[in-house]
This record gives C-alpha cells, sequence and structure tokens, in this order.
C-alpha cells in the first residue's frame, strides 16, 4: 500500500507542485530584494513586449509604401497556356496514331493535315492577335493561322527568345512574347510556335519596409519602461526629498520604507543614521546644559561661602565688633564657611577626576559584610540622635570584593547619610545584602517623602536636589551621589535607586572577588 501510495499521480502532484512553489518563494524573495534583477527583468518584458508590437504592427503597414505597375506575367502565362492547348489538341488521343521514334519509342503525331489546320484556325479565332506557326527543323512554315504572313522565320532567334523569356522576369515589358514547343508530325520534326503581344495588368508593388512598426515599437518600449519603472524613480525622489528635509535640520523626519530591496536598505540606513544623529546631537544639548547648570551650580554653591568669608572678614578689617569674643565668632564663623569651601571643591575635583577616568583604584580584596557592618556601627548614633533605627540582614557567608576600600566606604557611607538625613522621624532604615549568583548585592531603604519618576532618574546627576530650595548649606554639595555612582561604575558594577510610595530603594551591585 506504501509503495503504491507512494508512485499514485496525487502525490507527485503535490511534489510538483511543492516544488514550484519553492522556486517561486526563491525567485520572488530575490526579485524583490534586488533593484538590478528588477531594472533587467523589466528591461526584458519591455523588450519582449516592444518585439510583439512591432511583430503584429508590421503587417498592417505593409501597404503603406506599395506603388502601382504595369506586369505583364498574367498575359504571358495566357499566351503559354494557349501553346500548351494547341500542342495538347494537336497530339489528343482522339487525333493522333501512335508511331515509332528512331530509338523504337512511341511518339504522338496528328492523324491529317486538314485536322492540324483545323486546330490552328479554331485557335486563331479564339484570339485573332496571336499568331501560330508550325516549323520544321530549318524554319520553314508548315502551317500558320489566318493572321501571320512570315514564310520563313529565324528558328534560331525564336529560341533564343523564347528561353531568355522563361528564364528572365519581362513583366516590365511590353513586347512580343513567343511560346516555343518542339512536336512530332506524321512524317517530320517540327516546332509550335504561339507568340502575341501578352495582356499588361497593374499590380501594386511593396517598396522598402515601413519605419512605423519600428517607430511604434520605440515608443512602446519608452512608454512601458517608464509606466513600470515610475514607482521606483518616484520612490527615490522621496528619498532624496526626505534627505533634504533632514539636511535643514528636520532630525525628526523619517523617509518610508516601501520595499525589501537596495532601496529600502537604504531608507532604513537613513533613518538608522537620522536617528543617531538625533539622539548624539540630544546628548551634546544635554551636555552643554548640564555644563550650563554645573557653572551655575558651582558659582551659586562657591559664591555663598565666599560671601559670607569676605563679610566677616570685612568686619574684622574694619574692626567693627564690641569685644574680643565677637571678633573669635567672626573668626570661628568663616573658618567654618572656608572648611565647607574647600569641601566642596574637594567633591567637585574628585568627581571630576572619578568621571574621566582619571584616578586610579587602590584595589584589595574585601569583605563587604565587614565593611558594612563597621560603617552602620559608626552611624549608629547618628541615626539614633535622628530617632531612626537601623536594622541589617547580612548573610552567615563572607562575601569578598575586589574594590578600592576607601572609596567603597564613601559611596555607602554617603548612602546611610543620606538615609538618615531625608527619612521620616522616627522610622527604620533597612539594609540588606544578599548574594546573586557571582554578584553581591546592597539594599539600602528607607521612608520618606515620595519621589516621581523623573526625580528618581535624575539623583544621580551632578548638583541635582530633590528639594530646590536646599542648597549646599542645608543639603550638601549635591555631588554625592554623583560621585557614588562614578565610584561604582568605575569599579564595573551598578547602582540604581527605586520609589514606591514612601520607600526609596537604592541598590548596589558588585561582583564577588574570584
Amino acid at each position: 500500500m506504501k509503495n503504491r501510495s507512494f508512485w499514485s499521480p496525487i502525490h507527485w502532484f503535490h511534489v510538483a507542485l511543492g516544488f514550484i512553489k519553492d522556486i517561486y518563494t526563491f525567485v520572488r524573495r530575490h526579485f524583490e530584494s534586488s533593484v538590478r534583477l528588477q531594472l533587467i527583468m523589466t528591461f526584458v518584458f519591455c523588450l519582449f513586449v516592444s518585439v510583439l508590437v512591432r511583430s503584429l504592427t508590421t503587417p498592417l503597414f505593409e501597404g503603406a509604401n506599395q506603388y502601382p505597375t504595369i506586369d505583364y506575367t498574367a498575359g504571358v502565362h495566357a499566351i503559354d497556356m494557349r501553346a500548351r492547348s494547341i500542342l495538347n489538341d494537336l497530339t489528343s488521343d482522339d487525333r493522333e496514331k501512335t508511331a515509332p521514334s528512331r530509338n523504337g519509342a512511341a511518339v504522338a503525331v496528328p492523324t491529317a493535315e486538314n485536322e492540324i489546320a483545323a486546330v490552328i484556325e479554331r485557335y486563331n479565332g479564339y484570339d485573332p492577335s496571336l499568331k501560330i506557326l508550325l516549323l520544321d527543323l530549318d524554319g520553314k512554315v508548315l502551317y500558320k493561322s489566318a493572321n501571320a504572313t512570315e514564310n520563313q522565320v529565324d528558328l534560331h532567334g525564336i529560341i533564343r527568345n523564347a528561353m531568355d523569356a522563361r528564364i528572365n522576369d519581362r513583366r516590365y515589358q511590353n513586347q512580343e512574347y513567343a511560346s516555343f514547343y518542339p512536336i512530332d508530325l506524321q512524317d517530320r520534326k517540327a516546332y509550335l510556335v504561339v507568340s502575341g503581344m501578352p495582356s499588361p495588368n497593374i499590380v501594386y508593388m511593396k517598396g522598402g519596409a515601413s519605419p512605423l512598426p519600428m517607430l511604434l515599437a520605440s515608443v512602446t518600449f519608452i512608454l512601458l519602461f517608464f509606466w513600470i519603472t515610475k514607482r521606483k524613480t518616484k520612490y527615490i525622489e522621496e528619498l532624496a526629498q526626505g534627505l533634504l528635509e533632514i539636511s535643514k535640520g528636520r532630525l525628526h523626519y523619517r523617509v518610508p520604507q516601501r520595499s525589501r530591496d537596495e532601496l529600502g536598505t537604504l531608507a532604513d540606513n537613513i533613518n538608522r543614521m537620522t536617528a543617531e544623529l538625533e539622539r548624539t546631537i540630544e546628548e551634546e544639548r544635554r551636555a552643554e546644559a548640564t555644563k550650563n547648570e554645573l557653572i551655575t551650580n558651582v558659582s551659586h554653591d562657591l559664591r555663598t561661602p565666599l560671601t559670607l568669608i569676605m563679610g566677616y572678614l570685612r568686619l574684622l578689617k574694619d574692626k567693627n565688633y564690641e569685644s574680643e569674643a565677637q571678633a573669635d565668632s567672626y573668626i570661628s564663623i568663616a573658618y567654618g564657611k572656608s572648611e565647607k569651601l574647600k569641601h566642596l571643591i574637594d567633591d567637585l575635583f574628585e568627581y571630576t577626576k572619578l568621571s574621566n577616568k582619571g584616578d586610579t583604584l587602590k584595589l584589595d580584596t574585601v569583605c563587604i559584610n565587614e565593611l558594612l557592618e563597621q560603617l552602620i556601627e559608626e552611624m549608629v548614633s547618628y541615626a539614633e540622635d535622628n530617632e531612626l533605627n537601623i536594622v541589617r540582614a547580612f548573610p552567615p557567608e563572607k562575601l569578598k570584593v575586589s574594590v578600592d576600600a576607601d572609596k567603597m566606604i564613601r559611596v555607602f557611607d554617603n548612602l546611610l547619610t543620606n538615609a538618615v538625613k531625608y527619612s521620616r522621624k522616627p522610622g527604620t532604615i533597612r539594609v540588606l545584602m544578599f548574594r546573586e549568583a557571582d554578584y553581591v548585592t546592597v539594599r539600602i531603604s528607607n521612608n520618606g517623602t515620595p519621589l516621581s519618576k523623573q526625580d528618581v532618574e535624575r539623583l544621580f546627576d551632578r548638583f541635582y536636589r530633590v528639594d530646590p530650595s536646599r542648597s549646599s548649606e542645608t543639603g550638601g554639595s549635591g555631588l554625592g551621589l554623583a560621585i557614588a555612582k562614578s565610584i561604582i561604575d568605575y569599579h564595573g558594577g551598578d547602582i540604581w535607586a527605586e520609589s514606591e510610595g514612601d520607600e526609596i530603594r537604592f541598590w548596589v551591585r558588585l561582583k564577588l572577588a574570584v
């Protein structure tokens, strides 16, 4: 049963149908993905149609170049046919006898001389313009029609003219034509000569080939090729217009991708290039805005303590104080402001070095559990003063990382300090640590003022403060989280923030030491 099913016509029909579908899919895929193949096929198709148009229109224009002329061919054939008829009548069965020839073969000969004359007279009556002669071998006239006056003719000339007429085309010549046939009489051999002027006929001759079919085929090729390629040329113009729009600075403009061939690939590359250019320009604008913001913030944060320092120093210079104790108070205030100023400048300098990878990391293998335990112990009294409780959850496993201990301490110190500063009092700060494959993850969370998504995304920006009213006097330099992110990035780790309700979570992930 299996063999019968395998060899069944239905099976082979489905196999052939599947093969045809595969070929069609293959050709279509390559045809749609190649402009070159499309142009070649379009050219071949247009050429085929133009050749077909030329073949179909050539017969229609054949009569365009015909011209009339006088033709004697039909008249010559009529004379020749009349000579054959006379010959047949002279040698017909009811008037002939069979006589032996020299080689013993039988030949047809007329039975009586009066019958020969009767046949000649009868045919002369049919067409009096024809001369009918029966000649012997020397050219002597034996029998003739009534309109013939010759008694002796030039047999050689008649034979030559008759043969020339048979070989050459004489339809354009108005001259006498002679049809010449040999015949055997009873007692001698003779020649039948029928001559006369052939009747003319007007015929139309074909001239040279008309240029109209070729012209029509050329016009068909051009119009058809233009019509088929119109869509592609319009698409090319659309791409060119898109590039012109992009060159004007409209980087949001996108050219449509209408095909899967090279033009479609070009459109996709143009869009990719435009998107990348738009992204680059946007980053440059953002960098410029950040730079301007940095200059503004640095100027403001430097000017505020510097103004205070100059103010107190001016009071001291002008001796505008009531007692030495008040003067010492002015000096202490100016000194404190100068320390804040130095701290701000140090933070800015360190951030710049970390951002530009200009600082060298002093890597050591450090137990992250012990490092955080020490920081938390140091932070407990500060947290308790702010009515906060620090809860930790560390794994029993000692997790070691290869880091610059001093810089990593600064990261977690900044995160814990911010948690204390911005937590709702009283409250709890939670520190969680766990291992994920080859990484250790630390989460520091607290409850405070809910943050918007935009605030969370900008927490690690330079000089960014959630509350714009805060300044370096109340909210730090604004570089702490930016420095922390630069340090973590420098170590090849990840740091990010999340906000859910009033809970703010900071995450740090570092790769474990091998």
